[in-house]
């Protein structure tokens, strides 16, 4: 029997949400907007009901509606199905809406009651705000001035808050207002004055939904007594005179009273009246009439204005003076009639006493009004003349007059002077003009007795021609006399002095003139007419000129061309002139020559000229092209010179590998500037450079080279690089045969004997090159190089004076030779400058390594030079007061040659400043730069030089971290590395470096070295090299530093070795203990060494002392696998060598390969051991062949030594 049962999972919603908008959101809407609320509760299985909520109180809205949508399963499945309920509900909000929340809450059977599903938003009804109204003042309340005021305005209500705005007689005066919630409160705080009475104050509130501003108002009363009282009215008045008088007081709240008092006593019954002030209160006006009584000095006038509700008092004082006449007035100091002399001075007072206010005391002459001194007392005063007489005075009246207020016409005094004597000059003509004639006539005033007049030049008395009487004013008698002058320019200025002596009165007075002649300018003898001046120095010429008028227009021009004035210069013009004065900025040759200089005024003009000579330096403008003679014939040199000045020792000749220069030479000077030298019975030692000098002591000399080619017959160039050539097989060989001769050579080209058919059959051909007048290159080519190609040639350069030959040799490419005389070409404090002759380049372009070191330091430095070709080089950075030696080595794309012996020492000189330390220019730049852009790139350089120590002393130090974190975690055991490291042609190994140091000085560490190893004055170091194919030298490497203890019975004095050279050393003993040179010592440490090995990149340790190295490639950088090596391949031997020991090569697998194992994680190192081994030379029949036996190596190279790093187990 069975059962069914239905079993029904009810799901409880998962969500409820009112629609587009958020939980806990604010709804911002307009009063009385319809808007709808939609909630929904989502997948609840039955429907979930919904329930809304204003506040936490439930509403049953009846436009509500409702929907429940049938959620289907994704897979169709209708019991997974689920229900979604919508509820719908539209409100109309008032402002008691605001703030108000509406809750959608979710009920369901699976839900839990006490934790309701629920979504709320809140309202923000936005409604217009209530009338505001005003605290603070209640109208008809009393407020005086002064008082302090606070009006606020405050509004309810109104979303958003009302903006509440204070206006005072309808202008605005405050915006600011606060809000808290639905309130706003403007505060307007004032200090009441007389405006604020009967003044509209009025506050506005409005917001967004406002129709128009609600306002409230209030007209307040401000009491305020007046701020001052103005008396106005006569201040003098004569006695019995009536006054009026007002008095107005300021504006009052309420109208002020006005009480007089005059004279103490207070007037009564005075009128007044009241107006309405335009700023508020009122004014009040009162008018009296006050008498002046006599016996009085002032009368005194008070004016009160009473505030009597504010019970307060302002008070205004007025001082009438009273008026009375002076005194009459009366003059002392001169005594009328008395006789005054010309020329004197005489002072005369007039004084008044009494009246009210004091007299005003003025002077007349004349009737026309002086100038006087006032002196005032309590009771008088006092005006003082000074009086210079002179004939104006005569009989002349003075008159004083004293008045004041009380006086209606002035009271006055008057006295006439006795005239005084005097001279006068006068001139005839007016003009004075040179060589002409000039009549001065001089008059004496009237005088008793008649004066006796002279005549006087600059102070010496000098004969009148005619002396006249006649009679006079006053009784007394007029005199004259007369001069005549013949003008000229010279007496422009000269004094003529007049003298009337009245012996009655024992004085005498002048009278002087001082001619004015009118001529035209006059240039000073003293100028200069000729003037000396050196090029691209500035020159200033001053040319004087006098002449009256003083005023003189200066005009320069040159060759009648008009120079430019300062005036109107543009600042651009090179010479300019200014007035009298010429000025030229920057002389040039081109400005020698006569200047003329014009001087005007009114009565003409003068010209003066000035011939200008400008001295320039010594320049040679040509010389004799290459002379060309016999021996045992005279040459002669030819120099010609142009400069300022020129003189018959201008030029000058020299050479300094001449003999007998002043017995075997002759020189001739022409007036043309050109110099000949002669030299007798000429020889080939002759031929060579002399140099033509030009020096007049102007500026710097003049040096030119001049040739003398003797004839003779070629020399040939045997330079090391003339004399090997280097090609690969297959390719096109190339040898230079150069030759210095007169005339030039002509090459022929010859192998064996027999002479070589070149440009024919395509084998050889060769080009012809004039280098210059005396050196010329014959270049042989040979076309696919092969071996029968290789060996000795014969050049033979000939002439009509016979011929010279030379036997080059063409090889394999190789490494090149070491360079040879290492030479110090100058010394500073920090800097040395090398220079050197290379050597044999093995057919490559060679780059070049300097090596240096402190003679009592262990440590080389290393710079590598920069360039192809460059033969110097400058090493900075140096210590000052520091010994160094130096050696340099040369390196190509198949190896490098040995450094030179450490034989080249310098010291550094003691102080940075040596002025006469001269570095030769060819090594300096220019320094054109201005100094602002050198000292800005210098403190850029230093910023980054900086930045750049920073970075690599982060790097370091994290790769030293990383280096001990890696040394911990290694065993105490070291595994074997195994290597194999072939030597090349000239003793080096190919290959990348792993002991390349930077370009700028890194010294290797001596951490961890062996006292053992010490070389004489060295510090111990213990440092070897692994290296292989090396592509490009120079270049950056990693490093690798090792630590070797000597072996027993070992002779270990000398650290290194150098690799045997195949042409030197055919047998290298085992235990060869002999001392060696530090540069041709063996790498070869013999015995087993042990010891530590660290990996390090910097410092990077110092290769061998003579340059020898073990290479790695780059594929072993790190740690290296061992090689596997198969069926070797046959080693050729080298036709010319004999080896007396079999060659030592490892072992090969059986295919002839040369395999790699793959890389492991090997660990350093532990001991170096070498194998000693004949050298061998492998010579390639074609290029395959060579490219194949270079795959490891360098070629060519001689396998003489293998290096082989083995552990101890």
């Amino acid at each position: 029997m069975f059962s069914k049962y239905n079993l029904i999972v009810a799901a409880p919603p998962s969500s409820v949400e009112i629609l587009d908008h958020r939980h806990n959101s604010k709804i911002e809407i307009k009063e009385n907007q319809e808007f709808n609320l939609e909630c929904r509760v989502r997948n609840a299985k039955p429907a979930a009901k919904i329930v809304w909520y204003r506040g936490n109180v439930e509403i049953n809205i009846p436009n509500r509606a409702d929907q429940i949508i049938e959620v289907p399963a994704k897979n169709g499945d209708k019991r997974v199905t689920r229900y979604d309920t919508h509820s719908r509900i539209s409100l109309k909000p008032t402002a008691e809406d605001d703030y108000a929340e509406y809750t959608c809450e979710a009920r369901h059977e699976a839900l839990s009651q006490d934790i309701p599903m629920r979504a709320t938003v809140q309202l923000s009804v936005l409604y217009p705000p209530g009338l505001p109204y005003i605290e603070g003042y209640t109208e008809g309340e009393t407020i005086r001035r002064g008082q302090t005021v606070e009006l606020v305005c405050r509004n309810r209500g109104g979303n958003p808050p009302a903006q509440l705005i204070w206006y005072k007689n309808g202008e605005q005066i405050r915006m600011a207002y606060r809000t808290a919630g639905r309130v706003s409160e403007n505060v307007y705080t004032f200090t009441a004055d007389a405006s604020d009475n009967k003044a509209r104050y009025k506050c506005e509130a409005s917001n967004i939904m406002s129709k128009s501003p609600l306002k409230a108002e209030i007209d307040m009363s401000v009491l305020f007594s007046p701020s001052h009282v103005t008396i106005s009215g006569p201040t003098e008045a004569r006695v019995g005179d009536p006054v009026p008088l007002t008095c107005t007081t300021a504006n009052s709240n309420p109208p002020a009273e006005i009480k007089w008092m005059v004279a103490g006593r207070q007037v009564r019954n005075a009128t007044s009246r009241t107006v309405v002030s335009p700023e508020g209160g009122w004014i009040t006006t009162s008018n009296i009439t006050a008498v002046v009584e006599p016996n009085r000095r002032s009368l005194v006038v008070i004016c009160h204005g009473l505030n009597m509700q504010l019970t307060e008092n302002v008070v205004s004082t007025h001082t009438i003076n009273v008026l009375y006449p002076p005194s009459q007035p009366f003059i002392h100091g001169y005594t009328e009639g008395t006789h005054v002399p010309s020329g004197t001075v005489q002072k005369i007072s007039c004084t008044s006493s009494g009246g009210n206010p004091l007299a005003t005391i003025t002077w007349y002459k004349n009737d026309k009004k002086i100038h006087s001194t006032t002196k005032s007392t309590d009771k008088s005063v006092t005006a003082e003349i000074t009086i210079l007489t002179n004939v104006t005075d005569n009989e002349a009246r003075y008159r004083c007059e004293a008045a004041n207020s009380a006086t209606e016409i002035p009271l006055f005094e008057t006295i006439t002077m006795i005239p005084p004597d005097h001279v006068k000059i006068r001139q005839e003509p007016a003009e004075l003009k040179p060589n002409e004639e000039a009549i001065l006539i001089c008059d004496s005033s009237s005088s008793n007795p008649p004066a006796k007049l002279s005549w006087w030049r600059e102070g010496i008395p000098v004969p009148g021609l005619v002396n006249t009487t006649k009679p006079g004013l006053h009784g007394g008698t007029v005199s004259s006399i007369e001069m005549r002058v013949n003008v000229t320019e010279q007496m422009n200025g000269i004094v003529y002095t007049c003298q009337a002596n009245n012996e009655a009165l024992q004085r005498s007075v002048h009278d002087a003139i001082t001619l004015q002649v009118l001529y035209k300018p006059v240039f000073d003898k003293s100028n200069e007419e000729a003037v000396t001046g050196i090029e691209n120095e500035p020159l200033i010429i001053t040319l004087k000129a006098d002449g009256n008028p003083q005023n003189i227009a200066y005009t320069w021009t040159k060759d009648g061309l008009p120079i430019t004035q300062a005036s109107s210069s543009t600042g651009m013009e090179r010479i300019v002139s200014e007035g009298s004065v010429l000025n030229i900025t920057k002389l040039s040759r081109h400005d020698a020559g006569t200047y003329s200089c014009e001087a005007l005024n009114s009565q003409g003009s003068s010209l003066a000229q000035v011939n200008i000579t400008v001295q320039y330096p010594a320049s040679i403008v040509q010389t004799s092209e290459s002379v060309i003679v016999n021996p045992k014939e005279d040459a002669t040199l030819s120099c010609t010179a142009d400069g300022n000045p020129l003189a018959d020792d201008t030029i000058t000749w020299k050479r300094d590998d001449f003999p007998d220069f002043e017995a075997r030479t002759s020189i001739m000077y022409d007036k043309n500037g050109t110099s000949y030298l002669r030299i007798s019975g000429v020889s080939r030692e002759d031929l060579g450079r002399f140099y033509c000098i030009a020096n007049n002591g102007v500026g710097n000399s003049s040096t030119k080279e001049v040739m003398l080619i003797v004839k003779h017959k070629p020399e040939i160039e045997e330079h090391p690089t003339y004399l090997k050539f280097a090609s690969d097989a297959g390719d096109t060989g190339k040898l230079v045969c150069r030759s210095q001769a007169s005339p030039l050579a002509r090459y022929t080209w010859a192998r064996n004997g027999s002479p070589i058919s070149a440009n024919t059959t395509g084998k050889y051909y060769t080009t012809y090159k004039q280098v210059d007048q005396l050196i010329s290159e014959s270049t042989l080519y040979i076309t696919h190089i092969t071996s029968a190609d290789y060996g000795g040639y014969e050049c033979v350069a000939r002439n009509e004076l016979g011929f010279s030959t030379i036997s080059p040799r063409l090889e394999v490419t190789s490494a090149p030779d070491t360079p040879t005389l290492l030479t110090v070409l100058n010394v500073t404090h920090d800097t040395v400058i090398l220079g050197w002759t290379p050597g044999f380049d093995g057919g490559m372009k060679a780059s070049y390594r300097v090596r240096y070191r402190k003679v009592d330091d262990s440590g080389y430095k290393y710079e590598d030079v920069v360039g192809s070709n460059v033969t110097k080089h400058v090493i900075k950075g140096l210590e000052t007061n520091t010994q160094y030696v130096f050696s340099i080595m040369a390196s190509n794309k198949l190896g490098n040659s040995k450094y030179m012996p450490d034989l080249l020492s310098a010291k550094t000189a003691m102080l940075a400043d040596h002025d006469d330390t001269v570095i030769p220019e060819d090594l300096l730049e220019k320094q054109n730069l201005p100094r602002i852009v050198i000292i800005s790139i210098s403190v850029i350089g230093v910023i980054l030089l900086f930045i750049n120590i920073g970075l690599v002393a982060g790097c370091m130090l994290k790769r030293r971290a990383k280096r001990l974190k890696e040394q911990n975690n290694q065993t105490s055991k070291s595994a074997t590395i195994e290597m194999y490291a072939p030597s090349s042609y000239n003793d080096t190994v190919t290959g990348e470096t792993l002991s390349s140091v930077s370009e700028k000085s890194e010294t290797y560490s001596n951490e961890g070295s062996n006292n053992d190893y010490v070389d004489e004055g060295r510090k111990p170091t213990s440092n070897s090299y692994l290296m292989d194919h090396q592509p490009d030298y120079p270049g950056a490497y990693p490093v690798y530093e090792m630590q070797m203890p000597t072996q027993t019975g070992v002779n270990m004095a000398h650290k290194t070795h150098t690799l045997p050279h195949p042409h030197h050393h055919h047998h290298h003993p085992m235990h060869d203990q002999r001392p060696r040179a530090r540069d041709d010592q063996s790498l070869g440490y013999h015995g087993g060494m042990s010891g530590k090995s660290s990996y390090v990149s910097a410092p990077s340790p110092a290769p061998p002392a003579d340059g020898s190295y073990y290479n790695m490639s780059d594929r072993y950088l790190s740690y290296p696998p061992p090689l596997d090596f198969q069926n070797p391949p046959p080693i050729p031997a080298h036709p010319h060598l004999g080896h007396t020991h079999a060659p030592v090569t490892p072992p090969l697998p059986s295919n002839g390969s040369l395999m790699r194992h793959q890389r492991g994680v090997v660990p350093p190192p532990d001991v170096l051991h070498n194998t000693s081994q004949n050298p061998q030379i492998l010579q390639a029949q074609t290029l395959a062949q060579k490219r194949e036996l270079t795959s490891f190596g360098n070629g060519y190279g001689v396998n003489e030594q293998e290096g082989h790093l083995v552990s101890n187990d």
